[in-house]
């Protein structure tokens, strides 16, 4: 057996979406199970999202803690964001968010890893990008506003970083997934040999 996730798609009998937010929507699926059962399912549609794992020269990762209420935790995270607009292409939001959110500019850029964050309740799909060869961007600062107004920056070396996953002290589902994946590349093929920028992404279809 190949070990690979498939696409498939199970008979949904009826349809419904009782709440429509700013960004997301929940809907209630009636599905046919393989017995013949029909069962409702409800999850959180998402329009999908991008992060960055920014690693700099000194082996270093862009970290930065923010509010999130509904953990009701300050979260040490990388940048990341949504895809705001269908068909996005992903590369162009991961840049805009390192620009928005650390105000840095990254010439290297490689596929890390792409997750769907909570499959048994949302439709997410995060795509994790490696940002390399980091440089200070140009122009101001974007305005922050909101949970980005308390937020803080940093430069974290990634042997903290796992470490602090594996103690249990960091928990952002981004950080932990892109800097796993990082270690994992690196005691692989090499971060060189990971999947170009532009790389097709089904989860998330989009125009290069």
């Amino acid at each position: 057996m190949t070990i690979k996730d498939a696409p498939e798609e199970w008979e949904i009998r009826a349809t419904q979406t009782p709440f429509v937010g700013n960004k997301t929507s929940v809907r209630t699926d009636d599905v046919v199970m393989p017995d013949g059962t029909v069962v409702g399912r409800d999850y959180q549609v998402h329009p999908g999202s991008v992060a960055v794992l920014a690693l700099d020269a000194d082996d270093r990762v862009l970290v930065l803690r923010q509010y999130r209420h509904p953990v009701r935790h300050k979260l040490w995270e990388i940048p990341a964001g949504l895809l705001d607009v269908p068909g996005e292409n992903p590369l162009h939001a991961a840049q805009r968010e390192l620009y928005e959110e650390a105000h840095v500019k990254a010439e290297d850029w490689r596929v890390l890893t792409d997750v769907y964050t909570t499959p048994g309740g949302c439709d997410e799909a995060v795509r994790i990008f490696l940002a390399r060869d980091l440089s200070e961007a140009e122009g101001e600062r974007f305005a922050v506003e909101e949970e980005e107004a308390d937020m803080v920056l940093d430069r974290v070396p990634v042997e903290d970083l796992v470490r602090g996953v594996l103690a249990g002290e960091l928990h952002n589902n981004c950080l932990v997934v892109g800097v796993l994946s990082l270690v994992a590349a690196r005691g692989g093929d090499g971060l060189d040999a990971l999947r170009p920028a532009l790389a097709p992404w089904p989860a998330r279809p989009f125009e290069a």
